[in-house]
């Protein structure tokens, strides 16, 4: 099975668009890493044709709050319906397994004792100031990190965070048996 596993990071925050729709921030930069190269790739908005090659010719996108966040701000700049590929949402499986909300870094640090190299508000600071290849470096290891929480999670079938209220280790019951199931679709991804 084809995979890529993605980020998106922006230009500008919800409080600089007066909005709590993703969709109404602007890209600074995507990641991605492609599982037929096994290489982590990152796209400007002016490199975004290159891009949807990864996009049309995977079975599968792997994100984590891509429900919320990465599919619906990145549609707005799709040639295609995003919607029509399998997406499997790692923070989504984690909210139906525990009902709590809970972040890539507290799951990575915990599972795997790795850590986010620094955050969003920070990537946004970093476009402002002109430093694009520490925005394409950070949401490469963004993507490295969902990618191996992916991964772990995969094989063992749980990830574990530290509750807050008991601060003891926790886990993350994942039934993760239908994540790979190629959907029986000959639909391709064609521009519109």
């Amino acid at each position: 099975m084809n995979k890529i596993v993605f980020d998106i990071e922006t230009k500008n925050i919800f409080s600089d668009v007066q909005s709590n729709n993703p969709a109404d921030l602007d890209i600074s930069v995507v990641s991605l890493w492609d599982s037929k190269t096994n290489k982590y790739y990152s796209f400007l908005e002016e490199d975004f044709e290159k891009m949807w090659v990864f996009f049309q010719n995977t079975d599968m996108y792997i994100t984590f709050n891509g429900n919320h966040f990465d599919i619906p701000l990145l549609q707005k700049y799709a040639p295609f319906d995003l919607q029509k590929k399998h997406h499997l949402d790692v923070f989504a499986e984690v909210e139906k397994s525990i009902g709590k909300k809970i972040g890539l870094d507290s799951i990575a640090s915990t599972t795997l004792g790795i850590s986010k190299s620094a955050n969003g508000l920070q990537a946004v600071a970093w476009w402002n100031s002109g430093e694009v290849e520490k925005i394409k470096k950070y949401c490469e290891q963004d993507v490295k990190v969902t990618k191996d929480v992916y991964e772990y999670a995969l094989k063992n079938q749980k990830l574990f965070y530290i509750d807050r209220n008991t601060q003891e280790k926790t886990e993350i019951p994942l039934n993760t048996s239908a994540w790979e199931k190629k959907e029986d679709s000959s639909e391709s991804l064609s521009l519109f």
